[in-house]
């Protein structure tokens, strides 16, 4: 028998990720004493073959479009009801896609329970290190769906393009006029070709 604390540092998370997977039942044979310690069988792993844990993560780079956000999240959810997923959680945040400390989603890869998150768009995941997490969801045997996924690769190019111009417009010339200003550079760009 040992502590979760030592469960944590074996497996190598952090106790507060350990204690999810014990709240979430991930963890054979784990219990808790009237003391409220956890205690665990020495033999126990986190068991994520036995269920599914699906987190659609829906994103808008600013809180004047929290509309859109319900809307993606409602997307997302009637995605994973079309094909039978039972989400488990359904997370919605308001931060820009090249944020790398963006609370719910490191929550998210920190927790390492997820099987599936589903997302609408590669950039509403990350602007950019889409391969890192994804890397990293390999690891803990997590699956990335992107429901609308870019099929031409000089689309998806521009469109990285074009979020580099707006995220340094905005840190330049402050979020209300990063709009104005990439609209003029995106047309200016299209007028050399």
């Amino acid at each position: 028998m040992k502590k979760l604390s030592e469960y944590a540092r074996e497996h190598n998370v952090t106790y507060r990720t350990a204690w999810n997977h014990f709240k979430k039942g991930l963890i054979s044979g784990a219990y808790q004493l009237p003391s409220k310690t956890v205690v665990i069988p020495d033999n126990s792993k986190i068991e994520k073959e036995r269920t599914e844990y699906i987190i659609t993560y829906a994103r808008v780079s600013s809180s004047e479009n929290k509309n859109n956000l319900k809307k993606q999240s409602k997307r997302l959810i009637d995605f994973c009801n079309a094909n039978g997923w039972r989400t488990s959680e359904n997370i919605k945040e308001v931060a820009s896609g090249i944020n790398d400390n963006r609370k719910k989603l490191l929550k998210i890869l920190q927790d390492g329970i997820a099987t599936k998150i589903v997302v609408e768009h590669k950039d509403r995941l990350t602007r950019f290190g889409f391969n890192y997490i994804k890397e990293l969801c390999n690891k803990f045997n997590c699956e990335i769906v992107i429901i609308n996924n870019v099929e031409d690769e000089k689309e998806d190019i521009i469109q990285d393009f074009v979020s580099i111009i707006t995220s340094f417009c905005a840190k330049i010339y402050g979020k209300r006029r990063s709009k104005r200003k990439t609209e003029q550079i995106i047309k200016e760009l299209k007028t050399d070709e």
